[in-house]
């Protein structure tokens, strides 16, 4: 893209035609009224190379040359004159037949002028022509900067959305993990997951900053229940789950494809792939994406890691407790990419201490729900 002329007579101009004469002429017409940044060519052929190279802001091409004519330049600068730039073109013929003029308006020509030239009408029009050039470049330009600005907000906008969700997942886990690092883990994990079985950049960024707010819906359960340290009752259990649905209904309405991410895993994270999870018995490929890899990422997190009743797990059993559930519990594909590109060698663990403790019971404490 050309720069801008501070002023009119800094435009750049080509003047095209066969006729020596007439070229000497425009020149000085072009000099003698301040325009100094012009090329004058005989040659059809050097068009194209002076086009490119020279990028001028009006192009004055006489029709009737030795091939290529000016109906062939013409066609060959359409890129030129009908894209972004719109290079306007001032035609110079003597030939004022009305399917001359058709044929050189439908192939992007802008105004005629007749030959033999009048000085003063030949500025006016040239004028014209740099003026609405000008017009349409300051234009393009101020909407390139109106389009950076809206970026830039947008950006800013997108910033603040993830903080305030980063947030409120700290918020939701603070009340049974202090440290709010379950949320962040399983965050990174999910993106790990997601990268692992193929899917592309922005989903895999996207998954990962939606995940952290898998258990939003634990704000709306009980701390009786929440932080209860043992075995959770049928009734218990019963109201543990709905914090499912109490994330997705916080979640619900979002305009953001990111909102809209993390409702559905909020909803289905403890969907199963064999169709017994909750809250709807979703089955195989029903079960959002997102949602059956954060049900792998969430599992094998709580697994690894220290919680007030249970010790962590060793990493070799939990994987191998994984592999044993695929096909069950888990998608087989997640569980396959996750072991063939050794995705779990890059599990951080909780440090070890006495275990077993049962794993992914019907019944079982409430921060394993």
């Amino acid at each position: 893209m050309s720069s801008i002329p501070g002023k009119l007579t800094d435009a750049r101009i080509l003047v095209v035609d066969d006729d020596e004469t007439n070229l000497r002429l425009l020149g000085r017409i072009l000099s003698a009224n301040g325009y100094n940044d012009v090329k004058l060519t005989g040659d059809g052929s050097d068009v194209f190379r002076l086009v490119s190279s020279f990028e001028p802001d009006l192009l004055l091409l006489d029709l009737h040359m030795p091939p290529p004519d000016g109906f062939a330049i013409l066609d060959t600068l359409g890129p030129w004159i009908d894209g972004p730039g719109k290079m306007p073109v001032l035609v110079l013929t003597g030939d004022d037949t009305s399917e001359t003029k058709r044929r050189a308006l439908s192939m992007g020509a802008r105004d005629f002028l007749a030959k033999p030239f009048d000085g003063i009408e030949a500025m006016l029009r040239i004028r014209n022509l740099i003026e609405t050039r000008l017009l349409y470049r300051a234009l393009e330009n101020h909407n390139v900067e109106l389009e950076s600005k809206v970026k830039e907000r947008t950006g800013e906008l997108e910033q603040a959305q993830i903080e305030i969700m980063e947030r409120l997942a700290r918020a939701a886990e603070f009340r049974d993990d202090e440290t709010g690092r379950h949320t962040q883990r399983v965050g990174a994990m999910a993106a790990g997951l997601a990268a692992a079985i193929g899917l592309d950049t922005k989903m895999v960024e996207l998954i990962g900053r939606a995940a952290p707010l898998h258990d939003v819906g634990k704000i709306g359960v009980p701390d009786g229940i929440l932080l209860k340290p043992s075995n959770l009752t049928p009734d218990e259990m019963k109201i543990m789950r709905t914090h499912t649905e109490i994330g997705s209904r916080i979640l619900s309405g979002g305009q953001s494809e990111l909102i809209v991410t993390a409702e559905r895993i909020a909803l289905s994270h403890h969907e199963r792939w064999d169709g017994s999870g909750y809250p709807h018995g979703l089955a195989g490929l029903e079960i959002p994406i997102e949602a059956r890899i954060v049900a792998a990422a969430d599992c094998i997190d709580a697994l690894t890691h220290n919680r007030p009743y249970r010790a962590a797990w060793p990493l070799k059993a939990v994987i191998e407790e994984v592999h044993r559930c695929s096909g069950t519990h888990f998608d087989p594909d997640i569980v396959n990419a996750m072991i063939e590109t050794s995705f779990h060698r890059r599990i951080s663990v909780s440090p070890p201490r006495p275990w077993p403790a049962p794993i992914l019971p019907e019944t079982s404490s409430a921060a394993d729900q």
